[in-house]
């Protein structure tokens, strides 16, 4: 998931070298938390949030198979 997530970012974003994904994995869930350049953070998030929110619904369907949630974080 990490990497896909990282895929689906750097095609949005100007500033490629400055999108990381951290993954945190805990007991109940899975975090990928998403960091990218301050210039580039609308981008990623769109209008009212359809970018992030549309981010958020591939990583759901990609993992809907597995037994722990995860969660992305844009910071």
């Amino acid at each position: 998931m990490k990497e896909l997530v990282e895929y689906v970012a750097k095609s949005l974003v100007d500033n490629k070298d400055a999108v990381t994904v951290e993954e945190t994995v805990g007991p109940e869930a899975t975090i990928l938390e998403l960091h990218v350049a301050p210039e580039d953070m609308g981008k990623v998030i769109g209008k009212q949030g359809r970018i992030a929110k549309a981010i958020r619904a591939v990583v759901r369907a990609a993992t809907a198979k597995n037994q722990k949630p995860v969660f992305v974080e844009i910071q």
